[in-house]
């Protein structure tokens, strides 16, 4: 007597390998992946709804279609808001890139206390945004501050910093980048330190001069990790919120309100959260936009050799 033996067909074998490994990818992203679903993913789709609605955060919502938007772009503080926030990230970004890649180039070196260095310049990243604040809105005040009597000792007469609207977002972007300063140099540090030593070596020996190992070795090798830090950075600036809250609440004269600070002033102080959900969306719409571009642009400059 003899038995049959039925094996699977090919086609039968490789769907079966499939859901396993599915099912394998499941459950090891299954704790990651829990809480952005219910603490990402669910709040956006909350705030989308919302946005399509008129909502005091008390009484029921009442449907508005896209209205909150077509409201918001015909605001000018709406307008004055990202106008600021641009402003923000045009000052802010080359200052502490540039900031931050002489510190990198520096603590790189074989120097006397450079551990010690590096952590120092690293501290400020991991103080508080409303303690760092609130130190540089002492040290920027008018008539007691630090800055203006050292200022004052040459002569010149100290600009009103965060009470005056020319200087009020200056002064939120000075405090910014030197709170960042040490993020920036940290990530660079360790990007300049995959850079291979002997294309320094070989720039040395066709007579290439510390400016053009810089320009010729450095940069260009150094590039993804620039990508990283101008697409971090970039997205950081767009919600600036913190020290601009601290620092000067968006004054005087609304001279450094940002996109941030009034969606808090909708929500909390003029209770349109629908209002406030719609200037979110469109923030984020405005983040990915910026971020879309910068994913297709880096295939130019950016080298992954």
């Amino acid at each position: 007597m003899t038995t049959a033996v039925v094996s699977k067909s090919p086609r039968k074998r490789i769907t079966s390998t499939k859901v396993k490994y599915a099912l394998t990818v499941l459950a090891f992203l299954l704790p990651s992946a829990v809480p952005l679903v219910c603490f990402t993913f669910y709040p956006m789709a909350g705030a989308l709804w919302t946005s399509l609605h008129k909502w005091n955060l008390l009484s029921d919502m009442q449907w508005v279609g896209l209205g909150n938007y077509a409201h918001l772009l015909q605001d000018p503080a709406t307008l004055r808001a990202f106008g600021n926030t641009l402003y923000y990230i045009v000052g802010y970004l080359p200052l502490v890139y540039v900031g931050g890649l002489g510190l990198a180039l520096g603590l790189n070196a074989a120097i006397p206390l450079r551990g010690f260095l590096r952590g120092m310049y690293f501290l400020p990243v991991v103080t508080s945004w409303i303690v760092v604040a609130l130190v540089w809105r002492w040290l920027l005040n008018p008539s007691v501050g630090i800055v203006n009597q050292v200022i004052g000792l040459f002569g010149l007469d100290g600009p009103g910093w965060w009470t005056d609207p020319t200087w009020a977002m200056p002064s939120i972007i000075l405090a910014s980048a030197w709170k960042d300063l040490g993020f920036v140099m940290i990530i660079l540090l360790a990007g300049l330190q995959t850079i291979p030593q002997e294309l320094y070596e070989a720039a040395r020996m066709d007579g290439a001069g510390w400016w053009s190992r810089l320009r010729h070795v450095t940069l260009p090798m150094l590039s993804p990790t620039t990508f990283f830090v101008v697409v971090i950075s970039l997205i950081n600036g767009f919600q600036v919120f913190d020290q601009v809250y601290a620092m000067t609440g968006g004054g005087p004269a609304g001279a450094s309100s940002v996109v941030v600070q009034q969606v808090y002033d909708l929500t909390f102080r003029y209770s349109q959260a629908g209002m406030a959900s719609a200037l979110s969306w469109m923030l984020f719409l405005v983040i990915l936009a910026v971020t879309i571009v910068q994913m297709i642009g880096q295939r130019k400059w950016v080298n992954y050799a």
